[in-house]
């Protein structure tokens, strides 16, 4: 509860739209306690008093009836009836959603329909048609209201019971013996009331306006009764001569409905993990730059990656992803970036290109140096020259990053198209030759096919070629070889290997992998909690490792040599460290069995030291 109050008080209009409501409802509870004026006694002799007469604050209606009283009435009359019609919309239609998302099957499909066929009808038109059948009255429009909203409630919650339905702890709930309408009110019910919650709340505007309509027409409250569509109704005929008598109960309807709907909002937004968390934001172009200065190049490497720092905010918390990043890669050199899952080195690599979604991420400090051109600080045009065409990247799943709906042929004249002026006949050309390259035959077949009509190996190579397509002066390449079996991931190695050989390229390898980066790389850095923690040629780090952490690395890898009887290998033991925390001392200390008192004092510097660089005060301990 306090969290939600927490995330609900950030949202400024839903607070204010929840004081506009409590103050309707406080007087709306108190109406009958106020000293007021019977809201249905006639005189005549008051007709179209104007406001702020004596004895009648708002003034008057074409029978005389004070238009205070009759607005706090109708106002309390119109929440009641918005309120019980949404229950009553939520009770059933989250009733029918529950049940046709976790029988599915018949039961699914025939309640479904009925939700198409009410949908089938234009709302306002099916109340009408409701009404009309039943009759003109306050409790009818109630009915007709609810019914026409059950489809939005309906459907919202289907979908979620769906995958709710197929979730592990419903069969953990069914194989501990617990039945079918346990499990519903217990297991279901639970998971399910933040969405019905929002859905409750960002429906009752509407309903409280559906049936203001419906008054409005003479079909809801019927006289003497009134609300405040039928008081919007009965004020129309005088609205050019006494306007007020129409405005009052309009600008309350408004009042009314905009507080409702600033209030659903916040809730939505306070009850939604997705939203809380930018999940659903839509992303900028390219990640935003927050950095104060711009380090300058040091060296002459193709790309020189200075003080690079990625930082996520979630729920107005800063967590690091990448801390202070230093790399530089020459022409035609391989390097390799190696650690856990969630070490940084994915971020890293999407960094360089401004990859990073923004929201939630920002590049706060650093610079990123391709040649003599300092890349990060350019603009969304100048960054989309460079991606694809300087910097190309082979994404770690080529199914999810090629276009479902494309043809291969498609995806790979667009890559090319996109930066090179050629003929259609020269870029078909070119992408025979690319497909040839890696290696794809017969090349007109895949041309022509999808990407899921391809293998996981044959959709990779896919993205390789692309990648090539443009000759590019770095490839990145985020642990390209992952879900492959053995055969395939060699075979990927060795295309990715002579091409880089072959066209000079220079190679950015990411991966989990020790055996596979020890095949193609020539240097290798290891992160750590976002930060390089060793960095050296490849062959010296994997036979010496200087860093506990390398050397954990290694212990943990599987072994194939292993024979029967003999240990497996040892995890890695403990969790990384939480990211927000700014850690004194080495971040790999509480895992390290070298950890001790010198080691939590200050933060550890990367030493450098005879071609070698490792972050640790303890230099070649693990060695000697």
């Amino acid at each position: 509860m306090k969290n939600f109050i927490a995330k609900f008080s950030r949202n400024k209009l839903a607070v204010g739209g929840a004081f506009i409501l409590c103050v309707i409802v406080i007087l709306s509870v108190l109406t009958p306690l106020l000293n007021l004026q019977p809201p249905n006694e006639v005189n005549t002799g008051n007709r179209f008093l104007r406001p702020f007469t004596a004895e009648h604050l708002l003034g008057a209606d074409h029978l005389g009836r004070d238009l205070l009283s009759r607005l706090l009435w109708g106002t309390r009359l119109s929440l009641i009836v918005g309120v019980i019609a949404a229950l009553i919309a939520a009770v059933l239609g989250s009733a029918i959603g529950i049940a046709a998302g976790f029988y599915g099957g018949r039961a699914d499909n025939f309640l479904m329909r009925l939700i198409d066929i009410l949908m089938a009808f234009p709302y306002v038109l099916l109340a009408l048609a409701i009404v009309a059948v039943l009759g003109p009255s306050l409790m009818n429009a109630l009915i007709a209201v609810a019914i026409v909203n059950i489809p939005f409630f309906a459907r919202n919650v289907r979908g979620v019971t769906l995958t709710l339905a197929n979730s592990d702890f419903i069969a953990a709930a069914k194989l501990s013996g617990r039945n079918t309408l346990g499990i519903l009110i217990l297991e279901l019910l639970p998971n399910l009331a933040p969405v019905i919650t929002v859905a409750f709340s960002t429906t009752v505007g509407w309903m409280i306006l559906e049936t203001a309509g419906l008054s409005f027409l003479g079909l809801g409250s019927q006289p003497p009764q009134s609300d405040l569509g039928s008081m919007l109704g009965e004020g129309r005929s005088a609205l050019i001569v006494h306007p007020h008598t129409s405005i009052i109960p309009g600008v309350m309807i408004f009042v009314i409905v905009l507080g409702t709907n600033l209030f659903g909002d916040g809730v939505r937004d306070a009850l939604d993990p997705r939203l809380s968390k930018g999940n659903l934001t839509r992303s900028v172009p390219m990640t935003v730059i927050t950095r104060d200065k711009i380090p300058s190049k040091k060296g002459t490497a193709l790309i020189e990656i200075n003080s690079l720092r990625t930082v996520f905010q979630l729920d107005k918390r800063d967590y690091s992803a990448v801390k202070d990043v230093n790399l530089q890669l020459s022409k035609g050199e391989c390097m390799g970036l190696v650690g856990e899952s969630g070490s940084g080195k994915s971020v890293t690599a999407l960094s360089l290109l401004g990859l990073v979604p923004s929201p939630p991420a920002s590049i706060s400090s650093g610079s990123v140096w391709l040649n003599e051109q300092e890349i990060l600080g350019l603009g969304y045009a100048d960054i989309r020259k460079i991606r694809g065409n300087k910097v190309s990247y082979i994404f770690q799943d080529p199914l999810t990053s090629l276009h479902p709906l494309k043809t291969i042929g498609q995806q790979l004249f667009e890559a090319i198209s996109t930066h090179q002026s050629l003929t259609k006949s020269l870029i078909q050309s070119k992408c025979y030759e690319l497909l040839i390259e890696v290696k794809l035959n017969p090349v007109k077949r895949i041309m022509s096919s999808y990407p899921y009509q391809l293998s996981g190996g044959m959709r990779q190579r896919v993205g390789i070629a692309m990648a090539l397509a443009n000759d590019p002066e770095l490839l990145i390449a985020d642990e390209p070889t992952t879900a492959l079996e053995v055969t395939v991931q060699a075979q990927i190695l060795s295309i990715l290997k002579l091409l880089c050989q072959k066209r000079g390229l220079s190679l950015l390898f990411i991966s989990h992998d020790l055996a596979v980066i020890s095949q193609i790389t020539d240097k290798l850095a290891v992160m750590y909690a976002g930060e390089i923690i060793e960095e050296g040629l490849t062959k010296n780090v994997l036979e010496t490792p200087l860093h506990p952490y390398t050397e954990a690395l290694m212990n943990c890898s599987p072994n194939m040599n292993l024979s029967l009887g003999d240990k497996l290998p040892a995890p890695i033991p403990g969790q990384p460290p939480d990211l927000q925390t700014s850690t004194i001392g080495c971040a790999f200390g509480p895992r390290c069995k070298y950890f001790g008192d010198e080691c939590k004092k200050e933060k550890i510097p990367l030493n450098v030291s005879s071609g070698r660089a490792v972050r640790c005060i303890k230099l070649g301990v693990t060695n000697g």
